[in-house]
């Protein structure tokens, strides 16, 4: 009977040391870990050509936005989208450029912000 006591805390303790060792082994890499180091990044000229053909895609207007109302109880999303748009405190008033993107934002906090087209 004590044999049988000693055989099963031997049985035990193996198995804890195997589960141990399984834990510290090394995790075969993911699925993102490999394509990241296999995509090629672009030449850095190629880059810089790019953002030099985007500029002249801009018109150049600008729209004033200023925070009327207080981001208290808002939406965190609209918070963030003000945020976005360089709003910090009621009363504060920025420039930004009137492009699709910062129009979206703007409709987005309508109700927070008033606009003026220069």
């Amino acid at each position: 009977m004590a044999n049988d006591e000693q055989n099963k805390v031997a049985k035990k303790k193996t198995a804890k040391k195997a589960t141990a060792k399984k834990s510290v082994a090394k995790k075969a890499p993911t699925k993102a870990t490999v394509k990241k180091s296999a995509t090629k990044k672009a030449p850095v000229k190629a880059q810089a050509a790019e953002s030099a053909q985007a500029s002249p895609k801009t018109s150049g207007k600008k729209m004033r936005v200023t925070l009327i109302k207080s981001l208290i109880g808002t939406i965190g999303r609209h918070r963030e989208t003000v945020r976005g748009l360089g709003l910090r405190r009621v009363n504060h008033t920025v420039e930004v450029e009137d492009s699709p993107a910062t129009r979206g934002m703007v409709n987005k906090v309508n109700y927070l912000v008033r606009v003026e087209k220069d």
